[in-house]
C-alpha cells in the first residue's frame, strides 16, 4: 500500500485496517470521499468530486475477519481537491501519525505536525487540530492529566516502600481532595547532601506546561566536583509566597529528621521576597544571597550592554574590597544608571568580599541545570514528570558512583587541579616564619601574611574558596604539613563517594501499584473516596503561554522610564505624538 492503490481481490486484515488503508489513500492522493454504507461486512464508497466515476466496493469473507476489495470502477478525473485540508484527517487519524514520534520527542510541536503532515501528504490542517491531536496521543501515550493526579498517592507509597527513609507527601484541599501541593526528597539525597556535600542550596522553580498548569520547586546543591545535587523537589497549584514557605518548612523537616547538627546553610535564589522571607523563618542561622547569573541576565537585559554584566561578573569575584570598588567605578562610568540600579542590591548579598556566608565560590546556583532534566516532560501529566527525575536521579547516582572508583587522589578532579596550580605557584615564593601558626609568604608583586591556625591568607583565597591558596600552600609546605589535610572535607573524593552511597531505587511498574486510581472521579461522589487526588480546578488558560519564568524579584521598585520627545524636548510623549507642530500651525492660523 506504498503507492495507496486498490486491484480488486486485493485483501486486508480486517475491516479496521481496510478502513485506515482507504482513508490514507484519500488522503494521500488528494481526494475526498462520500461513504455510501459502511459497517462490519460491507463497506461502499465513491469519490466526493461532482461528475468523478470513481467507486470502491470492499466486503468481509465468510466466516473470517479478512476484507477484501470485490470491485473498482473507473479512475479520478477530479484532480488534486483537497489541498487545503481534508475531511479524512481526522484527529485520530493525526494521533496516529505523530504516535512514534511524541514517543521519542514530548516537544513534538504543533507547527512541527503540521510542517511533516504537508512534507508528506501536501495537505494543510488547521493548527488547533495538530494541538488537539498532540493532547490526545500525549494522553494515549502516557495518560491523562487526571489519571496522573489519581496515582499520586500510590506513587508517594512506593517511593517510601522502595527507598526506606524517603520523604513523598501529597496534598490536598477542599473536601473534594483537589490536588494542592506535593514533597519529594529520596533518601539517597537527603543522606548525601548531610554528609558530602556542599552546605550550599539553590531554590528557584520552573512552571508545568501540562492540562492543570503548576510549577516545580527544587532544592539543589553541589557535590565535591562542583556537579549537581538535587536534595528535594516538588510542585505546587500555585508559586507564591505562602508555597515557598511551605515548601522550605518540608525541606528543614526532612533535613533535621536526618541529623542531630543542622550545618549553617547558604541559599542562592534569584531574590524573590517570598523566597528570602521563607529562608529567613524556616533557616534563621544561614546566610541567602542573590545567584548572580539572574542579576547579570537582569542587567543585561535593563540596560543592553554586554560590557556591564562583564563589569559585574568582576566585582562579584573581587577577593579584596579595593578591587571591588574598582570594578564599580568601571561599571559607574560605563552607565550611571546602571550603577544606580545596582544600589538596589547589597553588595553583601552578591559580591564574595562582602559576602559573610561561606560560597565556596559558586556565585550563581544550579537550578537551571536541573530543570533542563524536565524540560521536555513539562507538557506530560505530573506523574510522568516525577517519573522523569527519579530515572534521571538513579542514573546519575549509579554513574557517579562508578566514576568515582577510578579516581585515586586526595581531592575531587577540581578541586585537585586547583591544588595543583597552587602548588606550582607557591614553588617560586619565599617564605618567613613569625611563630608557630603565622607566616609571611613573598612574591615577586606582593607580601601575604598566612595563618594557618585560622585557615586565612591576606589574599582571602584560602577563605573563600575552602582550598589552601598558593601563600598558604607554601607557608604550610615551609613546616612540612599536609595541605591536603588543611581542605575542607566537601571538596575530598571521599566527600564525593559519601555524596552518592546511598542508591536511588528503582520503583515498580504502575501495574503492581494499589489500585486508587480505579476510585470513580465523578465530582458528585461521596467523600469515601477521600484518597483520590483530583486535579486542580483551574486549568491552563487559552492563548500561548510564556517562554521563560521571570527570575527578578518582582518588587524591585524599579525607576520607570521616562520618554522623551526629540521634537520639542520634552518629557512624557514620542515625536510621532507631540502636539507643538500642531499647536504652532494654529498659531500661524
Amino acid at each position: 500500500m506504498e503507492n495507496h492503490t486498490f486491484v480488486v481481490g486485493q485483501e486486508f486484515p480486517d475491516v479496521k485496517a481496510f478502513r485506515n488503508a482507504i482513508k490514507e489513500a484519500a488522503i494521500a492522493q488528494h481526494f475526498e470521499l462520500r461513504i455510501i454504507k459502511s459497517d462490519l461486512i460491507r463497506y461502499f464508497a465513491k469519490c466526493a468530486s461532482e461528475g468523478c466515476p470513481w467507486r470502491i466496493r470492499a466486503v468481509k469473507l465468510p466466516n473470517v475477519p479478512t476484507f477484501t476489495v470485490r470491485s473498482l470502477e473507473g479512475t479520478h478525473t477530479c484532480g488534486r481537491n483537497a489541498q487545503n485540508g481534508h475531511h479524512q484527517a481526522s484527529v485520530d487519524w493525526i494521533v496516529s501519525f505523530i504516535e512514534e514520534r511524541l514517543r521519542n520527542n514530548t516537544n513534538y510541536k504543533p507547527k512541527d505536525i503540521l510542517h511533516d503532515i504537508h512534507q508528506q501528504y501536501g495537505i494543510t490542517i488547521p493548527y488547533k487540530q495538530a494541538w488537539r491531536a498532540k493532547e490526545r496521543g500525549l494522553a494515549a501515550i502516557y495518560g491523562s492529566s487526571e489519571e496522573g493526579y489519581c496515582l499520586l498517592p500510590s506513587y508517594c507509597e512506593q517511593i517510601k516502600r522502595t527507598n526506606p527513609g524517603s520523604v513523598a507527601e501529597v496534598f490536598t484541599t477542599g473536601a473534594d481532595n483537589r490536588f494542592h501541593r506535593l514533597f519529594i526528597s529520596f533518601f539517597g539525597s537527603i543522606n548525601g547532601f548531610l554528609n558530602g556535600c556542599l552546605p550550599i542550596v539553590g531554590l528557584g522553580g520552573i512552571q508545568l506546561k501540562s492540562k492543570y498548569l503548576g510549577t516545580l520547586l527544587s532544592a539543589t546543591s553541589f557535590d565535591a566536583d562542583g556537579g549537581l545535587f538535587p536534595l528535594a523537589f516538588g510542585v505546587v497549584d500555585v508559586e507564591n509566597d505562602e508555597s515557598w514557605m511551605w515548601f522550605l518548612s518540608e525541606l528543614q523537616k526532612a533535613l533535621e529528621m536526618n541529623t542531630e547538627n543542622m550545618p549553617r546553610l547558604t541559599f542562592l535564589c534569584d531574590g524573590q521576597k517570598g523566597i528570602v522571607d521563607a529562608v529567613r523563618r524556616k533557616f534563621p542561622s544561614s546566610s541567602h544571597a542573590f545567584c548572580l547569573r539572574h542579576l547579570s541576565e537582569s542587567i543585561g537585559k535593563e540596560f543592553k550592554n554586554s560590557r556591564l554584566v562583564h563589569l559585574l561578573w568582576k566585582a562579584a569575584y573581587a577577593a579584596t574590597t579595593i578591587h571591588f570598588k574598582e570594578k564599580m567605578l568601571e561599571i559607574s562610568e560605563v552607565s550611571s544608571a546602571a550603577a544606580k540600579w545596582l544600589q538596589q542590591f547589597p553588595p553583601s548579598r552578591w559580591a564574595l568580599v562582602y559576602f559573610e556566608g561561606t560560597r565556596y565560590g559558586h556565585l550563581s546556583s544550579n537550578i537551571d541545570e536541573f530543570n533542563r532534566w524536565i524540560l521536555e516532560a513539562r507538557e506530560l501529566p505530573i506523574i510522568q514528570v516525577i517519573e522523569r527525575i527519579h530515572s534521571k536521579l538513579m542514573a546519575e547516582f549509579q554513574d557517579r558512583q562508578m566514576k568515582s572508583n577510578s579516581w585515586f587522589s586526595v581531592l575531587a578532579p577540581s578541586a585537585e587541579k586547583r591544588m595543583i596550580e597552587a602548588i606550582n605557584h607557591a614553588s617560586a615564593y619565599q617564605v618567613l616564619r613569625s611563630d608557630e601558626v603565622e607566616f609571611e609568604v613573598l612574591s615577586a608583586e606582593r607580601s601575604d601574611i598566612v595563618n594557618i591556625g585560622t585557615h586565612s591568607c591576606s589574599c582571602r583565597g584560602w577563605q573563600l574558596y575552602g582550598i589552601p591558596c598558593s601563600h598558604a600552600v607554601a607557608a604550610l609546605v615551609s613546616c612540612r604539613k599536609d595541605v591536603y589535610s588543611f581542605t575542607e572535607k566537601c571538596f575530598t573524593i571521599a566527600g564525593y563517594r559519601e555524596a552518592y552511597a546511598e542508591t536511588i531505587h528503582p520503583i515498580p511498574e504502575r501495574i503492581e501499584w494499589r489500585k486508587i486510581s480505579e476510585a470513580p472521579m465523578d465530582d458528585d461522589d461521596d467523600d469515601d473516596d477521600a484518597q483520590v487526588v483530583r486535579p486542580p480546578k483551574f486549568r491552563r488558560p487559552p492563548g500561548r503561554p510564556e517562554k521563560k519564568r521571570i527570575c527578578v524579584e518582582d518588587d524591585l521598585n524599579r525607576e520607570k522610564h521616562t520618554v522623551h520627545c526629540s521634537r520639542c524636548n520634552q518629557t512624557g510623549h514620542y515625536k510621532t505624538t507631540c502636539k507643538a507642530e500642531t499647536m504652532n500651525s494654529i498659531e500661524q492660523f
